[in-house]
């Protein structure tokens, strides 16, 4: 599991400089164990810009980053380790409104987000295929 999240990570830090292709980060994410922490009994959230993102990790350090923000004092943060293609191709059509993925969001520099469009999320969920428009993917 290591190997996969270290390779997520370095797709990541290319394509921030501008190299890279687009398609292998999204499979490499897919491909990869984030670890998404818990709240409430439910995955970790916040709303932007008319999108909920369910965050998640690459690793355990990237985690403790966004715990030190985030954690009620001294709790251990539960997390659930789930794979990139289980958080888009599940989670992501269970919320019920546009939902994208955020990967190491505490990291100012390593950072990455895969929004709710077609090649990410399923086309039925996407903001962008026209299928979610229509009422038959957010409910809208």
């Amino acid at each position: 599991m290591e190997q996969a999240r270290t390779a997520l990570a370095g797709r990541i830090a290319e394509r921030r400089r501008g190299i890279g292709d687009p398609r292998a980060l999204v499979g490499e994410m897919r491909r990869s164990v984030l670890l998404v922490p818990m709240t409430g009994g439910g995955l970790w959230s916040a709303r932007s810009g008319g999108v909920r993102w369910i965050c998640g990790f690459t690793d355990e350090a990237a985690l403790a980053q966004f715990a030190l923000l985030h954690a009620s004092g001294d709790q251990p943060m539960e997390y659930a380790a789930l794979l990139g293609a289980r958080i888009v191709d599940e989670v992501v059509p269970s919320m019920g409104e546009p939902a994208g993925l955020a990967v190491d969001i505490a990291a100012e520099d390593g950072s990455m987000f895969f929004p709710p469009v077609v090649g990410i999320v399923p086309d039925g969920v996407a903001v962008d295929s026209g299928e979610a428009e229509e009422g038959r993917g957010h409910g809208r």
